[in-house]
């Protein structure tokens, strides 16, 4: 029987408020911002909102209450996602991911909600280059996973990786698959099979799966 991992991207092997910044950053541009709008957001990742979904989903918030429409906010993440492992927008990728990856017995899926924007060039960042078998973008999650799933052979053994349980995790479970939510922003509805603060503290639960 095949196993099957899937990963998240944003949050779960890109790790750092780099890329939510620079959203923040190129939508206090566009609304005309002085520093406010950027100071806001860096106190309240900070803080752990647990109102938001993710920094992205707090940066969305905080726009719309400045009057940001779906067009701004659209340009801005675009804009945003140019500059991503970059000085602008810098990430780091998990303690023990590189390593895991390449001794994992199962094929390896990156499925992110992000468009191909710099994610080649951010993977090679990472140190990750080479260590998926197949990266799906624009993936549209939560209800995308339903298609990335539908993909996936009959009788696979699947867990998803991610730190949205709605988004990255939900879907999964619904199926009956197994799931790992990691770190960040809180969601009382979530019923992960594991969960972790860090990736590196989920390491050996993945790897007792993978054997399972």
């Amino acid at each position: 029987m095949n196993s099957i991992l899937l990963f998240d991207f944003d949050g779960t092997i890109a790790l750092g408020d780099g890329p939510v910044l620079a959203y923040a950053q190129q939508v206090a541009d566009a609304l005309g911002d002085q520093g406010g709008f950027v100071d806001g957001i860096r106190s309240q990742l900070a803080a752990a909102d647990d109102e938001s979904l993710d920094g992205y989903d707090l940066v969305r918030r905080a726009a719309e209450h400045r009057g940001a429409d779906a067009a701004l906010l659209s340009a801005a993440y675009l804009a945003s996602r140019a500059q991503l492992a970059t000085a602008d927008a810098p990430i780091s990728a998990p303690q023990g991911l590189a390593a895991f990856l390449a001794d994992a017995d199962a094929e390896r899926v990156l499925v992110t909600n992000a468009p191909a924007i710099r994610i080649t060039e951010a993977l090679e960042a990472l140190g990750l280059a080479g260590l998926f078998d197949r990266v799906v973008t624009d993936a549209r999650k939560p209800a995308g996973l339903d298609s990335v799933l539908a993909d996936l052979p009959a009788d696979a053994r699947v867990l998803s990786v991610g730190d949205i349980w709605h988004n990255d995790l939900a879907p999964v479970h619904a199926r009956g698959h197994a799931t790992a939510l990691i770190g960040g922003f809180p969601d009382p509805r979530a019923t992960p099979t594991f969960r972790a603060a860090e990736f590196s503290t989920l390491i050996p639960q993945l790897e007792t799966w993978l054997r399972g």
